[in-house]
């Protein structure tokens, strides 16, 4: 008993006191979750999300200028040192609060442009004239503003090229991005003197399309040589400095009637093509010509700029006088008369010959390498011709639309969606200033008086009502056909006398025999008639607009605003790209058969090499690996490739309207990949897999001989860790796209074009033209417009020259990406801070915090507005040297945001917890009576001897 009392620790008064702490804090953590609750309602509150102003310029201040761009941070600094400083930092609720720092919702990417108009001055086709007044009234309705967006992988589905179909399950960032794309339009009025320039060229440098045809009816189809023209736009850029902007002409040259439809082509046509195959001799001549030393269109280079800064507003317009071009006029005039020189006289197989040698020694490369393949085999059965087109995308950052040439048709062949019609584009001749003649206006007035005064019947009516229609009819059909005429019609003079009888009549109905709401209706109509003019010659500065030429206005501006959308700045799919300082384009070529050496495949590797390196920016290093497999050797490649071959019955229904049922061999994207990926990781994965300066793109190249497709319809497909590429032995494939009536055949024994295509696209995310996402539709749309130039995403012509618009758009897209995730990781940080209270007792930890903090924050915000400044002067190679910067600054902003809430928490975690007890008459009494209590129970009592 002894022992076991001895054991027991005493009761002392402290030991006391630390029972009733222990309850109390129980108490306390019992109410916690309440506490709790409400103080994370209040941060919610206080912390939702809110547009950081320096970003989102809101409608009042919407374009980028260095006047709404602050150029300092002091605000977002705290100068209320000791108390004060204490209590502002306890009112502001949460540390957000506190700083002043808001979640970003957008940044915004100044993006210059300019709408460049020849032949709208009253010179060229209809003498059509475009005022300023017109101009400004419709292009500032043009959507200016909006934001990036992504498309996601476009879903398997029967016939993808019928309805397109998006996966939306997994998405690397928002479809609808924080970035904005903010243009400034700046529209450029040519002169008379540009005009005739572009004209000259037009008829110097068309040939018929038919080289057959001799009659000069004005039936005959011409084409204009593309690849001379093109340096007449890129001169025009040059000379006036309009190349930090992306510059997108409107033509309307006068019409021929000589020439009634043309289009612009590269190369030759199909009838030239026959002739140069058939012309043995004529190959032999072109091979023993040797080089082409004469440069066919030698226009100096020479500068004078059209203005010092693009001006970064919403609408600008600026009229070039004479002066400003004359110089450039002259040397371009006299360059297309040395030009004509050497075709006069020329037979159609002279011509050929002058043309082959200038494709062939040429700087088009793709053009280069077909015709030098061509030439040393001799046989040009197989060669592809190219569309027709009256649009066309550059190599520099300039595109034209021609209203003068076409109309033409391309895009899928049958139950496709944007498909391009010839009524697509706006039609000068037949909508914008089509004047009927005066027996077509009398017909529609009487076609107007019946369809009106029909619905009078044969009841009676008071004169008034039928004085009012009258009125109705006149007027309308004024507007439509009176106004703004180059030539008055008579009817209108007939119609103007009418209206002044009809004003009498109205006047009559103010005596006293009528009824009030007779005269109310009189009254009226006679207020309204004072307004007219509508029959008068003189010129009305803001009215003088048929409804003929406001659609024809509208048409082109929904035109001009698609480039924007299209070309400028276009959709990309849904990825992470980001800047990479090296590329490693690592090629794997798969045969049949073992081959011995890389230089026998039949494969252009110095074509695919330069197509390849046309997507790496100029900061940026390439590099090339090449290997060879062969499945007759490699039992485990073979069978990899064997599991992912498959067979479809695929329904296809030709241009004339045949239907046909082809089985198709193809490869299974999906199930390659994921065999690829089981044979060893060496082949997706190589020495700099996990390196942060260099990219890896490892491209399979398979080499069959049977016909052979990815993923039934397509040459080439990217993946998210690789590029499949597939060749097969089959020089024309019919595909299910057309232009002007034909089908368009691909050549499955180059498929360079569409390799290069999915390499930009698992690169940097580029999308073919004709792919953008639609807000409306909340998925991808079609439209085929644009779907036009030399490059490896267009389907009319055969080229892969990547344009200076894609490059720019995959330096965008590097940009883009670092700056979602700079933004994603910023307001990740701030909403963590609008999540900590602010109390008095924590200012102190946080006061030597909080400088660094605003510091590294005030970094970040200044690289995103370097970059944003860079890249609106198109400085894309200083904005790649910012990127780096860019992802270190957020990153040690957050760092110093989870530093900062850690301190607050471990001193949180160690505070003192202070118990308060009140004292009143009854808790003295109380104390005493518990302690009297205890000391009885607890006492220690005398031990009692023990007696054996």
């Amino acid at each position: 008993m002894g022992d076991r009392r001895s054991a027991i620790a005493p009761v002392t008064p402290l030991n006391l006191f630390h029972g009733f702490e222990l309850i109390l804090s129980l108490l306390l953590l019992l109410s916690a979750p309440e506490l709790l609750e409400s103080s994370s309602k209040y941060h919610r509150r206080g912390g939702s999300s809110s547009v950081f102003s320096l970003f989102n310029l809101k409608e009042k201040s919407r374009f980028w200028s260095e006047s709404v761009i602050r150029g300092d941070f002091d605000d977002l600094e705290s100068v209320s040192p000791g108390k004060i400083g204490a209590l502002n930092y306890s009112k502001a609720g949460n540390i957000a609060n506190y700083l002043k720092l808001h979640e970003v919702d957008s940044i915004y990417l100044p993006v210059p442009v300019n709408f460049i108009f020849i032949g709208f001055e009253g010179k060229g086709n209809q003498e059509f004239m475009l005022q300023t007044e017109e101009l400004e009234r419709w292009f500032t309705n043009i959507d200016h503003i909006f934001k990036h967006t992504r498309i996601p992988q476009i879903g398997e589905v029967l016939n993808p090229f019928y309805k397109i179909s998006i996966d939306k399950t997994s998405v690397h960032f928002p479809l609808i991005s924080h970035i904005t794309h903010n243009f400034s339009v700046h529209a450029i009025h040519m002169n008379e003197k540009v005009t005739s320039v572009f004209e000259h060229a037009i008829d110097v440098l068309a040939r018929k399309d038919d080289v057959s045809a001799t009659r000069d009816d004005g039936d005959s189809l011409w084409q204009v040589d593309l690849d001379l023209i093109e340096a007449l736009f890129s001169s025009l850029v040059e000379y006036l400095e309009l190349g930090n902007a992306y510059n997108i002409f409107i033509l309307n040259p006068k019409a021929d009637d000589k020439r009634a439809r043309y289009g612009y082509r590269r190369g030759l046509s199909e009838s030239e093509l026959n002739l140069l195959h058939e012309n043995k001799s004529l190959q032999a001549t072109i091979k023993q010509s040797g080089n082409l030393t004469e440069s066919y269109l030698a226009i100096d280079k020479i500068k004078r700029p059209l203005y010092e800064k693009h001006p970064m507003t919403k609408f600008a317009w600026t009229v070039t006088e004479e002066t400003d071009t004359v110089e450039w006029s002259n040397i371009c005039l006299e360059a297309l008369d040395n030009i004509k020189k050497l075709y006069e006289g020329k037979d159609a197989a002279e011509i050929i010959q002058k043309k082959v040698l200038q494709l062939w020694k040429g700087q088009n490369e793709d053009l280069r390498f077909l015709f030098e393949r061509e030439l040393k085999s001799g046989d040009f059965s197989n060669v592809h011709i190219e569309c027709l087109t009256d649009t066309w995308i550059g190599k520099d950052r300039w595109a034209f639309i021609d209203l003068t040439a076409g109309p033409f048709s391309w895009g899928p062949a049958v139950g496709g969606e944007g498909v391009r019609t010839e009524q697509s584009l706006p039609n000068v001749k037949k909508g914008a200033v089509a004047e009927i003649s005066e027996e077509e206006a009398e017909d529609r007035l009487q076609d107007a008086i019946q369809e009106k005064f029909s619905v009078f019947g044969d009841g009676e009516h008071q004169a008034i009502d039928i004085l009012l229609a009258e009125i109705d009819i006149y007027e309308l059909f004024a507007f439509k056909h009176c106004k703004s005429r180059k030539v008055k019609l008579p009817l209108c003079e007939e119609l103007d006398e009418r209206m002044r009888e009809l004003k009498n009549e109205l006047q009559s109905f103010e005596g006293e025999e009528y009824d009030e709401s007779h005269k109310r209706k009189a009254v009226d109509a006679l207020k309204r008639m004072e307004n007219w003019n509508l029959f008068s010659d003189t010129y009305e500065e803001f009215h003088n607009y048929t409804v003929a030429r406001d659609n024809f206005l509208a048409h082109l501006g929904a035109t001009l605003w698609s480039s924007m959308r299209r070309v400028i700045a276009p959709s990309t799919a849904d990825g992470r790209y980001h800047y990479y300082e090296k590329i490693s384009f690592q090629l794997f070529f798969v045969t049949q058969e073992k081959v011995g050496h890389i230089k026998k495949l039949p494969v252009d590797l110095k074509a695919v090499k330069n197509g390849l390196s046309s997507l790496v920016l100029p900061s940026q290093k390439v590099m090339f690996s090449e290997q060879m497999f062969s499945l007759s050797e490699d039992p485990a490649l073979a069978m990899a490739f064997s599991v992912s071959r498959r067979a479809a019955a695929v329904p296809l229904l030709l241009v004339n309207g045949t239907y046909r049922k082809t089985i198709r061999t193809y490869l299974d994207s999906s199930i390659l990949q994921h065999q690829l990926r089981r044979l060893s990781d060496s082949f997706v994965k190589g020495a700099h897999a996990h390196s942060r300066s260099t990219l890896e793109v490892p491209i399979f190249w398979f080499v069959h001989g049977d016909g052979l497709l990815v993923d039934k319809h397509y040459l080439a497909k990217a993946l998210p860790d690789m590029v499949i590429v597939v060749q097969s032995d089959v020089s024309s494939w019919e595909s299910h796209f057309q232009c002007n009536g034909k089908s368009i055949l691909w050549d499955l024994r180059r498929p360079i074009k569409a390799a290069i295509a999915a390499a930009s696209e698992h690169l940097a995310g580029l999308l073919p033209l004709h792919l953008v996402y639609s807000h409306a539709h909340e998925t991808a749309m079609e439209d085929w417009i644009w779907s036009v130039g030399c490059n490896p995403y267009s389907i009319t012509s055969k080229g892969w020259y990547v344009s200076q618009f894609q490059a720019d758009t995959i330096a965008r897209s590097y940009i883009i990406t670092t700056l979602e995730e700079s933004i994603r990781s910023v307001n990740s940080a701030i909403h963590h801070l609008t999540m900590e209270r602010t109390t008095e007792k924590s200012f102190k930890l946080f006061q030597p915090q909080e400088h660094e903090l605003v510091n590294k924050y005030n970094h970040v915000v200044g690289l995103w507005k370097r970059i944003a400044t860079v890249t609106g002067e198109l400085r894309y190679g200083d904005a790649m040297r910012l990127l780096f910067n860019l992802e270190d600054s957020s990153r040690r902003f957050v760092e110093q945001v989870n530093g900062t809430i850690s301190i607050l928490h471990s001193q949180n975690c160690m505070k003192e917890r202070q118990v308060q007890v009140e004292l009143d008459i009854t808790t003295v009494p109380a104390f005493l009576v518990v302690l009297l209590i205890l000391w009885l129970v607890l006492r220690p009592r005398r031990p009692k001897p023990k007696i054996n």
